[in-house]
């Protein structure tokens, strides 16, 4: 399966192609099979897409998506750290960490 992804013009979130638009679910993801890279050309054109790519997915029984390499899942997924976790930035003692 070829699944395309890029990121929002507008929001910078994470995106998939449908097969007729874009969704912010990997599960919604289409396969562009030998249309891809027209896809890509077509919406990268139009402004709705930035630096869209191509990858290999596989769809499981269940119907979700599965991107093949790691990088893509964790797009796919979302941060791989608790975002309570991170640092503040007006946190006195947060500097502490970056010296």
């Amino acid at each position: 399966m070829r699944v395309l992804t890029g990121n929002d013009l507008k929001t910078g979130d994470v995106i998939w192609w449908t097969g007729t638009s874009w969704s912010r679910h990997v599960d919604d993801a289409a396969d562009a099979g030998e249309t891809a890279e027209q896809v890509l050309a077509a919406e990268e054109a139009a402004l709705r897409v930035n630096v869209p790519y191509v990858i290999d997915a596989i769809r499981e029984a269940d119907g979700s998506v599965r991107p093949a390499h790691i990088k893509d899942r964790i797009r796919a997924l979302g941060p791989t750290v608790r975002q309570d976790l991170t640092l503040k930035p007006k946190d006195p003692e947060a500097i502490d960490w970056v010296i």
